[in-house]
């Protein structure tokens, strides 16, 4: 549960950060990105953007800037925020935090030091844990597109978009034995990392108390590439499938060597898989897979093609729930701001659990008072060698 006592530092964080703006100038609008720099009679929200855009977790980082890009130009194509009687155009500084601790708290300092008036991210959970303490010293309203660990989401000035570990991880064991009627099921984690944990721990518990049986629960280690270890001891049970509560590098040795194995099991994924078949050399080690996601870049509907078309048109690519997340970490933002008429943290943070976001990732988006967002969980399948929202 979130610490619930409201502490000063909000109020004159605040301050702040509208002082560094202001010293800051036309200096900060010249380096922010996503943008056009505010024009006469306006001011600039800077969003503070924080993830991975080099090392193994590039896509997610790129997807979550990308996808906020789509979100500020759109709203400032709209005319901005209207706070009070002024009026605001977002920008946003991005900086690479490589999906390291260490990495990703240089990150915070210097989107701090532009003058950020919040932050987004950060994007993988670890990263995310390691910032959140400052985050609440510093007073500063953090809305994580993707950190799902429940330590994203700590303190009082700390939200989420995406799913937490727990929700999804349960939800899956849910879906495997009610609605697609599996029962023994094998799982393949990554024992050093708080995301891939927390999934498995949900999973199995959910699966125990359903009535269903976990026949091998087998560990690896982050930047392993082998898995036939693990893959053979599963392969000498009764497995019905294998949850693979992991990213999409992980996801595509292990599918590719199960493949190369003689395996045919059904594979379960998180939405750490979204991305899997930009990286796999063959898709069809991952046809027939579903993962938990929010969202589905081919679902039938006029606000994600609009998305979609202006995703593919600026940056020749379609978008995953990493872009999506972060499209509705922007509005998140911009809906904060309207509830509180006002730009300070502090406001902003008591308006949370006040709004509702009609995003991509859900309808109807609210807040909770530990800093979750209340939407559905969802399941995308791989079929045919595309992503498309599973059938219930």
């Amino acid at each position: 549960m979130k610490n619930m006592k409201r502490f000063a530092a909000f109020s004159v964080a605040a301050v702040l950060a509208v002082s560094m703006m202001a010293g800051c100038g036309d200096d900060k609008k010249d380096k922010a990105e996503g943008s056009e720099a505010a024009g006469a009679g306006e001011e600039t929200f800077l969003i503070g953007g924080i993830g991975p855009v080099t090392g193994a977790a590039a896509s997610y980082g790129t997807s979550v800037k990308q996808g906020a890009e789509i979100a500020i130009k759109e709203i400032n194509d709209a005319g901005g925020v209207k706070v009070g009687d002024t009026t605001y155009k977002f920008a946003l500084e991005f900086a690479d935090d490589e999906a390291s601790e260490d990495k990703a708290v240089q990150a915070y300092n210097t989107v701090m030091d532009k003058g950020a008036n919040a932050i987004m991210g950060c994007v993988t959970s670890g990263a995310c844990i390691a910032i959140v303490d400052q985050t609440y010293q510093d007073g500063i309203l953090q809305v994580t597109p993707s950190g799902s660990a429940e330590g994203c989401i700590a303190n009082d000035n700390a939200f989420r978009i995406c799913f937490s570990d727990p929700e999804q991880g349960k939800a899956m064991a849910d879906y495997a034995i009610d609605t697609m009627g599996l029962k023994k099921i094998a799982v393949i984690y990554n024992a050093a990392d708080e995301y891939s944990t927390g999934l498995q721990k949900a999973f199995e518990e959910e699966v125990k108390a359903k009535g269903g049986e976990i026949v091998a629960s087998e560990a690896f280690n982050t930047n392993d590439v082998e898995f036939n270890t693990q893959l053979t001891t599963i392969k000498g049970t009764d497995a019905e499938a294998i949850y693979v509560p992991a990213y999409y590098q992980d996801a595509t040795y292990i599918t590719k060597q199960a493949k190369d194995m003689g395996m045919t099991l059904q594979f379960l994924g998180s939405d750490g898989w979204d991305g899997v078949l930009d990286t796999v050399s063959d898709a069809s080690t991952v046809e027939g897979c579903v993962f938990s996601s929010p969202f589905c870049a081919t679902v039938d509907d006029a606000d994600v093609k609009k998305f979609v078309d202006a995703y593919n048109e600026a940056y020749k690519a379609t978008p995953d729930q990493f872009a999506a997340d972060a499209y509705d970490t922007v509005y998140t933002f911009k809906a904060a701001m309207e509830e509180a008429g006002s730009i300070e943290s502090a406001d902003m943070i008591e308006a949370m659990t006040k709004i509702t976001v009609s995003g991509m990732t859900g309808d109807e988006i609210t807040f909770d008072a530990s800093g979750a967002a209340v939407k559905e969980v969802k399941f995308v399948e791989v079929k045919d060698g595309a992503y498309q929202y599973k059938a219930e």
